[in-house]
């Protein structure tokens, strides 16, 4: 598509979830992309403004660099639909489910898809029975949240409770997850297509918000290091486990390796960072896309409904 054919473009960044300081990096980087390309690309950050104005101002189309609740979760999604604008990204449904780690994981588990053994936390939970049920080392995170946020790796039961009151502060529902001892792996998703598979080293705890966006010692490592027939089968199940929530357009999966070589998918982001340090634009730079290639491909893919 030429740059003129896709109108008046909102850029929706920032909003109301605790990865807003994330969301308006990404923004202002797919922002300044789309510019670069000669596309008609404004900011809109709907925390300050009112998403009538989509319509006021006359936008023909919406690409969406939110992150977390509101704008990761089919809440905006929904509200575009109404409105009747294309939108990047998964629908409503498939935005809910892979935003809510929980019910990823029954959508999986009826699939057929393999995902880490988990169980629900709350306030009465017996966290001991936890421990002796799913083994030590345990990941503990909220359903709801991003960007690692309110999650920790849990090598001993003294320091589960922490944990619990940690991830509580930011969701009701609380997992704790089996750890998978092996290899991260992250796998980009465009168009129908799983991108080359970034495997992640890190030296801290495990691969955390710091990890993510602050520090510079993370390696990511592409190609990742697995036999070119493992990597494609494991690329085929990426997508497998991304069509079963029913996500489209783009997004990405993140999953672990463990020593057999059996993968274990743990989640789906359907609107993944893109700031200097994010794993969608590296996977698609290997694949031969620019930084401005992948933002206009993303919006191309723009639907509604």
């Amino acid at each position: 598509m030429s740059a003129s054919a896709f109108g008046k473009v909102a850029v929706l960044l920032g909003g109301r979830s605790a990865e807003r300081e994330v969301s308006l990096k990404s923004g202002a980087m797919v922002l300044r992309a789309l510019r670069a390309r000669g596309v008609d690309a404004h900011p809109f950050d709907p925390q300050q403004r009112s998403l009538a104005e989509l319509i006021a101002e006359k936008f023909d189309r919406v690409f969406i660099a939110l992150h977390g609740r509101y704008g990761e979760d089919g809440t905006i999604q929904g509200a575009l639909e109404l409105l009747g604008i294309p939108y990047t990204g998964s629908g409503v449904l498939a935005s809910a489910l892979a935003m809510d780690k929980w019910r990823t994981k029954l959508v999986w588990q009826a699939a057929g898809i393999p995902t880490p053994r988990y169980e629900l936390l709350t306030a009465a939970s017996d966290l001991r029975a936890v421990v002796a049920r799913l083994s030590l080392p345990l990941m503990v995170k909220p359903a709801n949240e991003g960007s690692s946020i309110g999650m920790s790796k849990v090598r001993a039961a003294a320091e589960l409770d922490e944990a619990y009151a940690l991830a509580a502060n930011y969701d009701s529902v609380v997992l704790a997850e089996q750890f998978i001892e092996g290899i991260e792996l992250t796998a980009a998703v465009l168009g129908g297509e799983a991108l080359p598979l970034i495997k992640l080293e890190t030296p801290r705890e495990f691969y955390d918000y710091e990890a993510k966006y602050v520090t510079d010692d993370t390696r990511y490592i592409i190609p990742c290091g697995l036999a070119a027939g493992a990597e494609s089968a494991v690329r085929q199940q990426v997508l497998a486990a991304f069509g079963a929530l029913g996500c489209s357009g783009w997004g990405r999966v993140d999953l672990m390796l463990d020593g057999a070589g059996n993968p274990w998918f743990i989640e789906v982001n359907t609107s993944p960072g893109m700031t200097d340090h994010s794993l969608v634009p590296m996977a698609a730079r290997h694949a031969g896309l620019s930084f401005e290639d992948l933002v206009l491909r993303i919006l191309e893919l723009a639907h509604v409904g």
